[in-house]
């Protein structure tokens, strides 16, 4: 796949990213386009990247970036609030929809783990997403939480968290800790991270508790309906034990038609390497989900007729 090194703005910070193009791309071409999603503590070069160079082959053009704070993006490192990661979506989607390879009314989104979360939220209220496939991800933040939290562990997060809105206020800046004390890795999810992800120099910064609150506050699930009549793909892993896959049932089942589920056979990540079978199952039926509802014949724009 081709790559151009792009920027755009979200809010007055300034997001690094990456235009990835099928290798067959001709200039002139207005083509269906996907915007891939990391999750927490994710970043353009990883999951982004691996969606788009299977995505690309299909014709697609793809849009991946880091969200503010993140990487080189600019914002303030360590503050991972959901509200402002959905600002972040909304303002790439109308950068994609500027670009000359993209057709502007074919825009797609993947939401990989948290940021499957992200994107039903900006689906809900942004008519410009025609499709949106969500992995392996929770919807409701609050059930979430206490889904993989003790009662006693629950109610002290609840503790920390009023403590922590008490700080910002009188004090103005919320407690920073390590990112996954909230946030707990199961055993396979953990040592995934340990071999491919811990390395990467932008990875497991400390993180405002602030981030803890954003999640108790979050319902994706609550807005879900208002996606209809565009269609939604949810996938899960059916035996993950980070993300619950009754997280992503509870979705399908709030969610309207036309809605479509998907079983992956692995965890939480186990299967995330671009030659893995399990991967490049997922990939082609997500190839198979945005060719159907993206119109995936290309057009040229008549520049003649431009004002």
């Amino acid at each position: 796949m081709k790559e151009r090194k792009i920027s755009f703005y979200s809010e007055g910070n300034k997001l690094d990213g990456t235009i990835y193009l099928p290798d067959e791309y001709q200039e002139g071409e207005k083509l269906p386009a996907i915007i891939p999603n990391s999750g927490y503590q994710g970043f353009n070069e990883f999951y982004p990247r691996m969606f788009a160079k299977h995505l690309t082959s299909a014709g697609f053009v793809c849009l991946g970036f880091d969200y503010r704070g993140f990487a080189n993006s600019e914002g303030e490192q360590g503050r991972v609030i959901l509200d402002e990661q959905v600002e972040d979506i909304v303002n790439a989607i109308t950068f994609l929809q500027s670009q000359d390879e993209v057709n502007p009314e074919a825009i797609g989104l993947i939401g990989w783990g948290m940021g499957a979360a992200n994107v039903v939220r900006v689906t809900a209220k942004d008519k410009r997403v025609k499709a949106v496939a969500v992995l392996n991800g929770f919807f409701n933040g609050s059930r979430w939480l206490k889904s993989i939290h003790t009662y006693v562990e629950w109610m002290n997060i609840v503790e920390m968290v009023k403590e922590d809105r008490i700080r910002r206020v009188l004090h103005g800046k919320s407690l920073r800790e390590d990112p996954f004390i909230h946030y707990p890795l199961d055993p396979a999810t953990n040592d995934y991270v340990e071999k491919e992800l811990a390395p990467l120099s932008p990875f497991g910064k400390k993180t405002q508790l602030q981030f803890t609150d954003s999640i108790i506050q979050m319902n994706a699930e609550g807005v879900v309906a208002n996606i209809s009549p565009r269609p939604i793909f949810i996938g899960h892993g059916h035996q993950n034990l980070l993300h619950p896959m009754d997280e992503s049932i509870s979705l399908y089942q709030k969610a309207q038609e036309p809605k479509y589920f998907y079983i992956i056979k692995g965890k939480h990540n186990d299967f995330m390497y671009n030659d893995h079978k399990e991967f490049r199952k997922l990939t082609e039926k997500l190839k198979e989900f945005f060719k159907r509802n993206l119109e995936c014949e290309p057009f040229y724009e008549d520049k003649q007729n431009v004002i």
